[in-house]
């Protein structure tokens, strides 16, 4: 069946369409809000008499938007797309559509799912993976998957506004999916070989083992000449005249009761044990943990007997939030990013007890797709508040619906509050977006804006600290560090 767009190109997409059209592989290395998918149906729609179907991989959470830019961009219906779910399989998946829009994580998780892209996919295909960092772990078996079944089909592209998130180790999947020549390396482990620096350290016997962590990259001119042909970048900034965007932080302190269960996480999932046990695994515990009591609840694992329950904390952020979202315009909408469930509930009573149970939709991984779907349209049909997750909504979505957005609880990487940032910092938005963060003094969030002012990771840098002091046999300066959060 037979296309054409709707919409026309910004003045920038004309450049990504010509530069990777002469090929049949390549990368889309847009920022966020600059029009990848309206890029790609471009490329597909000068190629659509070469290529039998399209499948779109994308997170799970934004197969619907994926969707939703298809028929706003072209003149395809919802009748000409599949959207694979949980049900999906070989036997039951309609053969006849043009486009596939298909879940990454699916292909990790549901054989069904792989089953049944495994049956559709021919040599006459096009594939392309959205955000593709998705699959940027070498070693992951939805990147195995994809990888291999895709090798078959005729045209390959992957869309990301984030490629290098942690260096040139994220680059080797994602070329290795579009062709294993662009790179010219066979395995990871050649190509590890060439770029890759990794931190070693001496086990019980002296003798040198690498601790999987990558301490720096080399050649990485030799890498970004290898790419260059077969990839467009381009940033907001160069492109785009969006309204710049304003930030408010907002501050409140930890009540009594928080303090002392703050101090007494510390002491037990760190200081409690021996100081050669603190390994990435507990360092990521105690933050999450930390972070957790900051916003009023902790799920503690009694150490003497394995059991869990969860401690209801008297705290301040609540009452900051909803003071917070008084001074903003009542007919103005607004998204609240949260991190945890937990919270997300407690945001939606106290929200649904002043301004009404239908002002409030949540947005989250705990939810069904379909539910996920009426929530959404359901904010966009004039429910005030959406109460979302980032590892759910933070991707894909366009929610310019919204010039305020309050970010509950940061998570502690730049790149994921960026994504958030650009949900309503895209094509489309005409007024200057607000984005308010509120903070708990004296706490693990002061390290968590260090990090994401300084465009990194808080644990990672954290850990950095750490390593210094390990490696220098300085354990009072690392007890210090740990008791300093």
């Amino acid at each position: 069946m037979s296309f054409s767009t709707r919409t026309e190109l910004m003045r920038h997409q004309p450049p990504a369409v010509a530069k990777l059209l002469p090929s049949r592989v390549g990368g889309l290395f847009m920022d966020m809000g600059t029009g990848k998918s309206r890029t790609l149906l471009e490329l597909a729609r000068i190629r659509q008499e070469k290529f039998d179907r399209l499948f779109w991989f994308c997170p799970c959470s934004g197969r619907d938007t994926i969707a939703h830019e298809v028929t706003k961009h072209t003149t395809l219906t919802g009748a000409d797309i599949c959207i694979f779910d949980d049900a999906t399989s070989e036997r039951t998946v309609p053969r006849d559509r043009r486009i596939y829009v298909i879940g990454t994580e699916s292909m990790s998780a549901s054989d069904r799912v792989v089953l049944a892209y495994n049956s559709l996919v021919t040599e006459q295909s096009f594939v392309a993976v959205d955000e593709s960092q998705y699959i940027k772990g070498p070693r992951a078996k939805r990147t195995q998957r994809i990888t291999h079944m895709s090798e078959r089909a005729r045209y390959r592209a992957v869309l990301t506004g984030t490629p290098f998130s942690q260096g040139a180790v994220d680059l080797y999947a994602q070329m290795r999916f579009l062709s294993q020549k662009i790179l010219g390396y066979k395995s990871f482990w050649s190509f590890a070989a060439n770029h890759l620096e990794y931190e070693e350290r001496k086990d019980a016997y002296g003798r040198k083992r690498r601790t999987g962590r990558i301490l720096r990259s080399h050649n990485e001119d030799y890498l970004a000449a290898k790419i260059a042909p077969y990839t467009y970048q381009v940033r907001k900034d160069e492109c785009l005249d969006l309204p710049e965007k304003l930030y408010e932080d907002r501050y409140c302190r930890m009540t009594g009761e928080q303090r002392a269960y703050y101090e007494q996480a510390k002491d037990e999932i760190l200081l409690s044990c021996d100081y050669d046990d603190w390994n990435p695994v507990r360092l990521f515990h105690l933050f999450s943990t930390l972070q957790t009591i900051v916003c009023g609840f902790w799920n503690r694992t009694d150490p003497a007997t394995g059991q869990t329950k969860l401690i209801e904390i008297a705290h301040n952020r609540l009452a900051l939030l909803l003071d917070t979202i008084a001074e903003i315009p009542e007919s103005e909408p607004v998204i609240i990013w949260a991190k945890f469930h937990h919270a997300v509930r407690q945001i939606r009573e106290a929200l649904a007890e002043i301004y009404g149970a239908e002002q409030v939709a949540e947005f989250h991984g705990k939810m069904g797709d379909s539910k996920r779907a009426s929530a959404l349209a359901r904010w966009r049909a004039g429910a005030r508040f959406l109460v979302a997750t980032q590892d759910t909504g933070g991707q894909v979505h366009t929610f310019n619906e919204a010039a305020y957005a309050l970010f509950y609880a940061d998570s502690f990487k730049y790149d994921k509050r960026r994504q958030a940032e650009d949900r309503n910092h895209r094509i489309g938005q005409t007024r200057r977006p607000v984005y308010g963060t509120l903070r708990c003094l004296d706490s693990i969030d002061a390290r968590i804006a260090q990090a994401i002012e300084r465009k990194g990771n808080a644990l990672e840098a954290f850990q950095d600290r750490l390593d210094v002091y390990r490696r220098q046999g300085m354990k009072k300066q690392a007890i210090e560090l740990v008791r300093a959060l």
